[in-house]
């Protein structure tokens, strides 16, 4: 934004100005009268005061028309006044700007002007943002083929079009061709800018989080920190620019089960966004989103739920209805009702879930797959077994080509798959699936995982339903051992895993020792009525 600001401050001065010089004399506007609040919105756009912001780009835009309609100086105010609505979540403002701001830059430019260029990564960026990527690849595309031939390969503004084609990218699942495109853009800035540089921290922040997804886990940490501390050091602990990173971390360690390192992270990114972006921004919804996830595996369902609705009005109302990031939290919801051992309410949400990704995003998303797990799982629950074994296999496939076969997505599938196996008696199919997933969930995730003590828990009671119980009882206790230490020993995963404990005691006659079990069962279900609500 400040090279904007600088290039076209000058250009205005120069041959943009005397375009127009009976305009700025007969209305009594002048380039000083114009640069004020564009300086002072730029000042305040960098500090995270978006708000203010707008408010100076939009009198910027006032006197920039009085000059002259087709003035360089209204595409330059245009532009900065959408990147202040996109900053604040008010995208479907935004949008008619930044083309209004195209049509003046490449009139009074030229089609290859490098601002030119900068103002279709803002559109395409926008796009992205939105979730209209087939719309929004050929801008960005344009804008790093100009600024490649005008600028040259290793100038550090083609690191903007860059960056912004590895989110398109990571968003659609592109996952290699988005990292090559982020560690280009990557070492184009650390060269050029230097490796404490906030332009940097861009990338590093884009790269962590599209690790994150492919659960490389201790490159995710070491880029979001690095990330984070860039950006405290240059902007502050509250701007909103430390959101991502933080949000990436809670994810991390979230999915390595430090629950309790990943809650802290999520809380405060959600009071930066709140205090910074207002209660409806988008960037609140991904934090409230994210506590939503973490109160669910967590075992706390009645706050699970209010959170994911929260999230969903937020995205709904910022992004519409059709949004990718509408139908994640349309699939967390899902899960929450597996939980609940209700089918009947999870089918619906993981069935419009899988609609909105299958448009938006492709039949092969990993989202996809989510959605199509959630769904196997639904219509497990309702014994609609038929159905539901095409809706795993499907998930299974995705993962595995899309992920990688050690995903610990790719677990999640074989233990579903597993579990429909071992309702319907096919306990041959079922035990080298669950052996699988736990040697996946062992390896990418640690072996004190609870996605571990999952798929332990599912062989044991298949060993149970076998008769083998010399087999099955180590694994319960196993899996309790390591449930009520990554959980706590009131989850309700404890509470099931001891239930089902107790039934292999009452089959090998061990009623005493059943009945105590089953006392602590009923001990910890008392304690969390809400997941039975």
């Amino acid at each position: 934004m400040r090279r904007l600001l600088a290039a076209l401050v000058l250009l205005a001065g120069g041959a943009g100005a005397a375009a127009q010089p009976a305009a700025d004399g007969q209305r009594g506007e002048t380039p000083q009268s114009w640069d004020a609040p564009m300086s002072a919105g730029d000042r305040a756009f960098q500090q995270g005061r978006y708000a203010e912001a707008e408010r100076f780009f939009a009198a910027a835009l006032d006197r920039a028309e009085r000059i002259g309609a087709q003035d360089p100086r209204v595409a330059l105010s245009l532009g900065l006044l959408a990147a202040a609505h996109q900053a604040e979540g008010r995208y479907s403002r935004a949008e008619p700007l930044l083309r209004r701001a195209l049509g003046i830059a490449e009139g009074a430019l030229g089609p290859d002007h490098p601002e030119v260029a900068a103002t279709l990564t803002a559109l395409g960026g926008l796009g992205s943002a939105q979730g209209r990527y087939a719309q929004a690849e050929p801008l960005l595309r344009r804008a790093l083929t100009i600024d490649e031939r005008v600028l040259g390969p290793e100038h550090p503004e083609v690191a903007r079009p860059l960056d912004a084609l590895a989110s398109l990218e990571r968003r659609q699942g592109r996952y290699g061709e988005a990292e090559l495109r982020s560690r280009r853009a990557l070492a184009i800035r650390e060269k050029t800018l230097g490796p404490e540089h906030v332009e940097v921290a861009t990338s590093l922040a884009a790269l962590a989080a599209l690790y994150r997804i492919q659960s490389r886990y201790v490159e995710t940490e070491q880029l979001a920190q690095r990330a984070l501390v860039i950006r405290e050091k240059a902007l502050g602990a509250e701007h909103p620019d430390v959101i991502p990173p933080l949000l990436t971390l809670s994810e991390a360690y979230a999915e390595q089960g430090r629950f309790a390192d990943a809650e802290p992270l999520a809380r405060r990114a959600l009071t930066v966004a709140e205090k910074a972006l207002g209660p409806e921004h988008p960037e609140v919804a991904s934090a409230v989103d994210l506590l939503a996830g973490l109160a669910r595996i967590r075992g706390r369902y009645a706050e699970a739920e209010a959170r994911a609705r929260r999230a969903l009005a937020i995205r709904e109302k910022a992004l519409g209805p059709e949004h990718p990031d509408v139908a994640a939290v349309l699939a967390g919801l899902a899960e929450l009702s597996i939980l609940r051992q209700s089918g009947a309410q999870a089918e619906p949400l993981a069935r419009r879930a899988l609609a909105i990704q299958e448009k938006a995003l492709g039949p092969e998303h990993p989202d996809v797959a989510r959605s199509l797990r959630a769904l196997g799982e639904a219509q497990r629950l309702q014994a609609r077994f038929p159905e539901a074994e095409p809706s795993y296999q499907r998930a299974l496939a995705i993962d595995e080509k899309r992920l990688g076969p050690e995903s610990p997505s790719v677990a999640l599938d074989l233990g579903g798959l597993g579990t429909l196996y071992r309702l319907q008696g096919r306990f041959a199919q079922a035990e080298p699936l669950y052996r699988r997933a736990q040697a996946i969930s062992e390896k990418a995730l640690g072996p004190e995982h609870p996605q571990v003590a999952a798929s332990i828990v599912d062989l044991a009671m298949l060993y149970r339903l076998q008769s083998r119980f010399a087999q099955a009882e180590p694994l319960y206790q196993w899996a309790l051992t390591l449930q009520r230490k990554s959980l706590g020993p009131e989850h309700p995963e404890v509470a099931d895993s001891l239930e089902e404990y107790a039934t292999l005691l009452k089959q090998t006659n061990r009623e005493a020792e059943a009945a105590e079990i089953e006392g602590q069962v009923r001990a910890i279900r008392a304690k969390a009525p809400a997941r039975e609500k």
